[in-house]
């Protein structure tokens, strides 16, 4: 029977689920996410933290599964997307926080491109708008805000990352250094219409490309576990954008297939085949990639679904859990009129 491990890094947790060959799952296991927020707009997290808890959640679902690490035959990485960090090459560790997806600080440098005309050149080349969603105005401002960030990268002596791409250079002992199609689309780096990262928009944003992981398709072999971590040798053989993988996951594998996801935030996905949609107000960005095909997909965001309710509970204190918020919610027969509005 063969065996394998889907590891889901989260906005807000991180989970190891053990599927045999059916299908069944065998284990699950999950750690919750600190948030940090610095100041209002701006959402972080803790790179450290997030691989501890990675590596954690995988041995334990493996025991839990009651199998040995020998018998797995692959590990797949789902990952939050556009969430970035910056780390040391040589000792490996990061130069400050991951800044996450949600976070709103380069606003004023997304303003000032879209003032200065690049709007059109952005958008062609990636299929996106220019905001701070997307990694690139992160990368640079983390380069710019940390003491000799900057002259570090432009040594070679830094390395970024989106999630997959941290986890897997940590599973791997730093000897590989990659990240797929569907993270590398919502960079605002990547020519999605050839899958490299493009060199105008990196000088556009400030990001070396010295910094930058290969990009590679989402299904195949990209390297293995150290052998010390889980107790054996584990081929990497997939990685996806939470999205994306959704997307795979509910089948939607053909053109006119679409999803909705509800977790920390709200997406539909729909998936256009091979050919690339057009939209001034949705995003454009590359489906998962199994093979040499290039696939495209449509996407609506909304930043704040589950994350609302968690605010709610952990931050307000409106009710202890989110079942109990649904409880009061329901004590009434309607709103009286009022909406709330993230």
């Amino acid at each position: 029977m063969p065996y394998v491990l889907a590891l889901d890094q989260g906005t807000t947790s991180t989970r190891a689920v053990v599927f045999d060959g059916d299908g069944v799952k065998l284990a699950q296991v999950q750690a919750p996410l600190e948030q940090i927020y610095p100041q209002p707009g701006w959402v972080e997290h803790d790179a450290k933290e997030i691989w501890t808890d990675a590596l954690q959640v995988t041995r334990q679902a493996i025991r839990n599964a009651g199998i040995a690490p020998e018998e797995l035959d692959a590990i797949g990485v789902a990952n939050q997307r556009e969430t970035v960090v910056v780390w040391d090459r040589e000792t490996g560790e990061p130069i400050g926080n991951a800044i996450v997806w949600q976070d709103r600080r380069t606003a004023s440098v997304c303003d000032a491109l879209v003032t200065a005309g690049k709007s059109a050149l952005v958008r062609e080349r990636t299929g996106l708008g220019i905001d701070p969603y997307f990694s690139a105005t992160k990368i640079a401002w983390i380069l710019d805000e940390y003491e000799g960030a900057r002259e570090a990268a432009d040594m070679g002596r830094l390395a970024v990352g989106t999630m997959d791409t941290w986890i897997i250079w940590n599973l791997t002992g730093g000897t590989v250094h990659v990240t797929d199609v569907t993270n590398a689309s919502r960079t605002q780096l990547l020519d999605i219409a050839t899958g490299v990262w493009d060199p105008e928009l990196c000088e556009l944003f400030g990001v070396p490309m010295s910094l930058l992981p290969q990009v590679v398709a989402s299904s195949g072999v990209v390297g293995s576990t150290e052998t010390e971590l889980l107790g054996a040798a584990v081929p990497i053989a997939g990685i996806c954008g939470d999205q994306q993988s959704a997307l795979v996951g509910n089948a939607g594998l053909l053109a006119g297939a679409a999803m909705a996801t509800f977790g920390t935030g709200i997406f539909t996905l729909m998936h256009t085949g091979s050919v690339r949609p057009h939209s001034d107000r949705l995003a454009v960005t590359r489906a998962a990639q199994i093979g040499t095909g290039v696939d495209y997909a449509l996407e609506g965001s909304i930043f704040m679904g589950g994350a609302l309710v968690q605010w709610l509970v952990e931050s307000l204190g409106i009710a202890e859990s989110p079942a109990a918020l649904t409880e009061l919610a329901e004590t009434v027969p309607d709103s009286g009129g009022v909406v709330f509005v993230p």
